[in-house]
C-alpha cells in the first residue's frame, strides 16, 4: 500500500503544480491566487493522518519552492505546508467517514488563513515584505474565499481516491456507488431498496438462501 501512495501522492502533486502554474496563476484574480497545492495537502492529510500529511506537505511544498517562476527562499513553502498538512491531519476522523461538509471545509478555511499568515511570516524573518504592500487583509480574504471556492471540486475526490487506491473499505459503498462511504454528504442518502436488501440478508432463519444470495452479491 506504500507504494501506491507514494505513486498517487506523487501523481496529485505534480498535476497540480503544473495547473497552479500554468493556469491558476495566470488567472490574474485580485488579491492571492487560488491554491491547489494547498488543497491537494489537505485532502491527502485527512486520509493518511498527520505523518502523512507532514511529509506529504514538505514534498509538495519543496516541489513548488523550486518550480519555476519561483522567487522566494527554497524551503519556505515546504514548512508552511509541513506545519499545514500536520495540523489538518489531526481533523482526521478516527473512522475515517466524513458524514458533513462542516468539518473538511472548516480546515480549509482555517487552513488558508493558516497559510497565508505564516508564509507571509516565514518571509518578513528574510526580508520579504511583498504581502506588506499588497495587504495582509486583502490576502488573507482573497486566498480563504478562493480555496473554499474551489475546495468542494478538489478535496472530497482527492480523498476518495486515495481511499481507493488503497483499497480501504470504508471507501466504497455497494449500494452508493464508487468512492462514496466517507463522503455520503455529497450525494442523497441510501435507496430504501437497498436497506431493505440488507435487512433481508441480515434476518436469521434463512439458512442456504442466505449464503446463496451472499455468494451472489460477492460476484456482482
Amino acid at each position: 500500500m506504500r507504494i501506491n501512495r507514494i505513486l498517487l501522492t506523487a501523481v496529485l502533486v505534480v498535476v497540480a503544480l503544473v495547473l497552479q502554474v500554468s493556469v491558476l496563476a495566470r488567472l490574474h484574480l485580485p488579491g492571492a491566487v487560488p491554491d491547489l497545492m494547498l488543497l491537494v495537502v489537505l485532502g491527502l492529510a485527512l486520509t493518511y493522518g498527520h505523518v502523512g500529511g507532514c511529509l506529504v506537505g514538505f514534498g509538495a511544498g519543496l516541489l513548488s519552492d523550486f518550480a519555476p517562476p519561483a522567487d522566494h527562499a527554497a524551503g519556505r513553502y515546504a514548512l508552511v505546508l509541513c506545519v499545514i498538512g500536520y495540523l489538518a491531519g489531526l481533523a482526521k476522523p478516527e473512522s475515517g467517514q466524513l458524514r458533513s461538509a462542516v468539518m473538511p471545509m472548516v480546515v480549509v478555511g482555517v487552513a488558508a488563513i493558516g497559510s497565508t499568515l505564516l508564509y507571509a511570516g516565514v518571509g518578513a524573518l528574510v526580508g520579504d515584505t511583498a504581502a506588506r504592500h499588497v495587504g495582509m487583509v486583502k490576502l488573507v480574504f482573497t486566498a480563504t474565499v478562493y480555496d473554499l471556492l474551489l475546495a468542494p471540486f478538489t478535496v472530497p475526490w482527492i480523498m476518495g481516491l486515495a481511499r481507493r487506491v488503497e483499497n480501504d473499505p470504508v471507501a466504497g459503498d455497494t449500494a452508493g456507488g464508487p468512492g462514496i462511504g466517507p463522503y455520503r454528504w455529497l450525494t442523497p442518502g441510501t435507496p430504501r431498496s437497498s436497506r431493505a436488501g440488507r435487512g433481508r440478508l441480515a434476518r436469521p432463519g434463512l439458512g442456504g438462501q442466505r449464503g446463496g444470495l451472499l455468494k451472489g452479491g460477492r460476484k456482482l
